[in-house]
């Protein structure tokens, strides 16, 4: 089981702003549901749009069991967010679960 289903922390630290073309609406596949404008060119996850931030995909309890709602549909930035990186170990970090264990 990967850590990222018991942590969440990204989906309630991050923004989460990225290119409105990855929106269904435009041929992406990005639920504009779950979104708000930005401007023309940049959507942002519905949630990640205040403070504190937890995007509106995020299902389940942090630290716990948690899970993405769109998961096969979710936008680049999280895509490209891993597991053990700097940022998942800051974001960890600001809602208080431990470091991950070094592999």
């Amino acid at each position: 089981m990967s850590a990222c289903t018991s942590c969440g922390a990204c989906c309630s630290w991050c923004r989460v702003d990225f290119s409105s073309y990855e929106l269904d609406e435009n041929g992406g596949h990005v639920p504009v549901g779950l979104t708000v404008e930005v401007n023309g060119n940049t959507a942002r996850m519905r949630g990640t749009d205040h403070w504190p931030p937890r995007c509106a995909a995020l299902t389940g309890k942090l630290g716990e069991q948690v899970a993405c709602g769109i998961y096969e549909w979710r936008p680049s930035p999280c895509r490209e967010f891993e597991e053990g990186s700097e940022g998942c170990h800051r974001a960890r970090a600001k809602v208080g679960l431990p470091p991950l264990p070094e592999s």
